[in-house]
């Protein structure tokens, strides 16, 4: 169906595709806003990180099971993530944190990977196919041209 379909309406239909993506994107993000502010469990009840200067001594990461399993650690329980936080007093705080970075990432290329996976096999797939039509169509033209001699 798609072999019948002219150059110019494909690529107007290509074209309205695109557009249609963007202009959908830009409504959703006008429409999503600002994300609210996500108040996280934090040990032993401190807030010294709000009230003075603090430095992140461990970046975002993940929980070990064992702390998830055992609640041993009560940041650990809600996000499965944890960040090490030093005030300038000196206190030592764990509070729980969203997003750990490097997984987000790793997760992101792993994606973009499988895509190109995807898109490499398409391809061939396409490429395979349109060679068997044409061998068929060769063919049926050689039955016709043997027919009529």
């Amino acid at each position: 169906m798609i072999e019948s379909c002219p150059r110019r309406r494909m690529i107007m239909g290509i074209s309205f595709l695109v557009i249609l993506t963007t202009f959908v994107l830009i409504i959703e993000s006008h429409w999503t806003g600002t994300p609210r502010p996500k108040h996280f469990v934090i040990e032993n009840n401190s807030t010294c990180y709000l009230k003075e200067e603090y430095e992140i001594i461990q970046d975002c990461h993940p929980c070990p099971a064992f702390e998830i399993a055992s609640k041993i650690k009560g940041v650990c329980i809600h996000t499965h993530n944890k960040e090490v936080l030093r005030c300038k007093s000196g206190e030592t705080v764990s509070r729980s944190c969203d997003k750990v970075a490097w997984m987000d990432k790793r997760n992101f290329w792993t994606f973009e990977t499988l895509l190109c996976i995807v898109g490499i096999i398409s391809t061939l797939l396409s490429f395979y196919r349109q060679k068997v039509l044409d061998k068929k169509v060769l063919m049926r033209i050689q039955r016709q041209l043997h027919q009529s001699v």
